[in-house]
């Protein structure tokens, strides 16, 4: 039997950078990578260290760069949240490209979706304007006449620990795993205004659709 050459992790590492930073997964010019790259990494490690003090209670006591290192530096984390939203690739595939946990792949992405709605979404031919939140969306919709379509996405993770608190709920009912729903908001013409809303599996995706004065020009419809 043939051996299977191993091959280093720092070079599946790199292969996997650049094949995630192709356009046709990330969705986004290599210039447009590069600036969003720069604009989000002060930020993300402002984030973390202000993480750590709250686990440490305090400062740092060790020069910085001691203990354990980042299985995912920052511009991988950013690749693996991009092309998750842009591909609906799970947690477990981008594991195996990437050669680590689908638990780090998800901690990585609940660490970049929040810098990246900070800056909201872009609404195409109205330039300068984004769409931030819930209400933004509605209140742009109601302006512009616009119909929007309303789409829930389910991406199965791990099984939370025994013991935590609502547990059950990540357990979807219709595909029996345990799983995330993300809401997706688009107009007329399938163009994305607004993500976010993640919720346990077994939430309904239009149920907050019910509450008064929301869904006047909406259609709701969940991906099978």
């Amino acid at each position: 039997m043939a051996k299977v050459a191993r091959v280093d992790s720092g070079v599946m590492t790199s292969q996997a950078r650049v094949t995630m930073s192709h356009s046709a997964f990330c969705g986004l010019s290599e210039e447009h990578l590069g600036e969003l790259a720069a604009e989000f990494a002060a930020r993300w490690e402002a984030r973390c260290e202000s993480g750590r003090d709250e686990r440490r209670h305090g400062s740092r006591k060790r020069e910085a760069g001691a203990g354990p290192k980042h299985e995912l530096v920052f511009v991988d984390r950013l690749l693996v949240t991009l092309v998750h939203l842009r591909t609906g690739l799970t947690h477990a595939a981008l594991g195996v490209i990437y050669q680590v946990g689908s638990f780090t792949i998800g901690r990585a992405i609940s660490e970049i979706r929040p810098l990246l709605a900070e800056c909201g979404f872009a609404i195409p031919e109205r330039p300068g304007l984004r769409l931030r939140t819930l209400e933004d969306v509605f209140a742009y919709a109601e302006a512009e006449q616009v119909t929007l379509r309303i789409d829930g996405m389910e991406t199965q993770v791990r099984r939370p620990k025994a013991g935590r608190p609502g547990r059950r709920a990540f357990v979807s009912g219709k595909r029996k795993q345990n799983t995330i729903k993300t809401t997706t908001i688009s107009d007329g013409q399938g163009r994305t205004l607004w993500s976010g809303a993640t919720r346990p599996g077994r939430c309904v995706t239009g149920a907050w659709l019910r509450v008064p004065g929301r869904g006047r020009r909406c259609a709701s419809r969940e991906r099978p």
